[in-house]
């Protein structure tokens, strides 16, 4: 175990898990921009078709992300971190060879399931390794090397394809993961708590999700649901706007925002407690889904991006902290899987139903509905402080 007098966030097992997690995600989001053009341009599929590259990813990460908590338990985190990168390394290189498409589905289906693993276990070290006294500041930082990715992963894949191949695409992100691989090899977690259940692979509801974790992240699948406006639409939205000069621009104004503000939220969040960053964190980013359906030029649109970064990196970092803290430190695994399990549900029902609002209303109602239920989460929100407040409850 840690001692308790420390309060170093940036060890040397740490800077590695942060890199293994960047180059866990420059993947993800690097396929994720790249693999539908792959599917249109070279197999010549239809955009809906495209769109099942996604959604058979996040479905199976979805089916698995419950059991994985308990699989963590049972075999160790480390070891299936390493064991489900060499899965997911072994996908990715899979590219290269996989032309027809209902297999390439079947791969994405095959790589969510590894992708799930990796998440679950890299999110539970992070709380584990993290100091107790810091872990909204140092679970903070942990999430920058997701919004590194975010902007690196599509600016690099979309590079790479203009100027090369798909190919050479796929050899990139091979390479890439297989360095994550090398450096998740490299933590020690000797002094961490170790597998409860070791050899004990049967599943109760307790294994599957932890109780104490459920409302915090039940409240981030409403979030989720929002954010899914701008993961799966934005680029879409831009085109008709004429604003696709300025799209991948977005992006990097929505991760600036994240990575400036995270020192001041994390440390906010130990100092002051959870709520003073995930109440101004939901009206920043319902502020900037109503600027995203009312845009008209390029400066609203990164101006978005501001309010759009810091709302849904504020609030979502602080909710995955608050759910790790709402259970003792050997169900840390657990409660990382019930958030991301809640959270990838959110994302995946967000795509789909307000794919439907698109077609019917416009992508300007997107948004509103987007902000619209943020108001939900936030009326929500303040109900459960004025409980736990009640209760005298810390950690709200």
């Amino acid at each position: 175990m840690q001692q308790e007098g420390n309060t170093k966030i940036w060890t040397k097992r740490f800077i590695s898990l942060f890199l293994t997690n960047i180059s866990v995600f420059f993947v993800f989001y690097g396929l994720v921009t790249t693999l539908p053009l792959y599917a249109i341009d070279e197999l010549h599929q239809t955009d809906k078709e495209a769109g099942l590259l996604l959604s058979g990813f996040l479905l199976s990460a979805i089916i698995v992300r419950p059991f994985s908590g308990k699989l963590l338990d049972v075999f160790g985190k480390k070891k299936l971190l390493v064991i489900s990168i060499i899965g997911y390394f072994l996908c990715t290189v899979l590219y290269l060879f996989i032309h027809p498409f209902g297999l390439l589905l079947g791969l994405r289906f095959v790589q969510g399931i590894f992708f799930s693993i990796i998440t679950t276990a890299a999110g539970s070290l992070a709380a584990d390794i993290v100091p107790a006294n810091r872990k909204g500041a140092g679970l903070g930082y942990f999430t920058m090397s997701t919004n590194l990715a975010v902007v690196i992963g599509p600016f690099i894949g979309l590079l790479l394809i203009q100027y090369s191949s798909f190919n050479v695409l796929f050899i990139v992100m091979s390479i890439c993961i297989l360095a994550g691989g090398i450096l998740a090899v490299t933590i020690n977690t000797d002094d961490l708590p170790k597998p409860e259940h070791q050899g004990k692979l049967k599943f109760k509801f307790d294994d599957l999700f932890e109780r104490r974790a459920l409302p915090v992240a039940a409240i981030a699948s409403l979030v989720a649901f929002s954010y899914a406006s701008v993961l799966s639409f934005l680029s879409v939205y831009a085109q008709q706007k004429d604003l696709m000069a300025v799209a991948s621009l977005f992006y990097a104004v929505f991760a600036a925002a994240m990575l400036i503000t995270r020192p001041y939220t994390g440390k906010l969040y130990d100092t002051k407690g959870p709520q003073f960053v995930i109440i101004p964190g939901i009206v920043f980013f319902a502020i900037g889904l109503v600027m995203l359906a009312f845009v008209s030029g390029p400066a609203l649109f990164l101006f978005a991006a501001i309010f759009i970064g810091f709302g849904y990196g504020a609030v979502t970092t602080s909710l995955q902290a608050l759910a790790v803290q709402s259970t003792s430190h050997t169900r840390s695994g657990y409660a990382t899987a019930t958030y991301f399990t809640m959270f990838d549900t959110g994302i995946a029902l967000g795509s789909y139903i307000l794919g439907m609002v698109a077609v019917q209303a416009g992508y300007s109602s997107v948004y509103l509905a987007g902000a619209g239920l943020l108001v939900v989460v936030f009326i929500i929100y303040l109900i459960r402080l004025a409980k736990l407040k009640s209760k005298k409850v810390v950690h709200v």
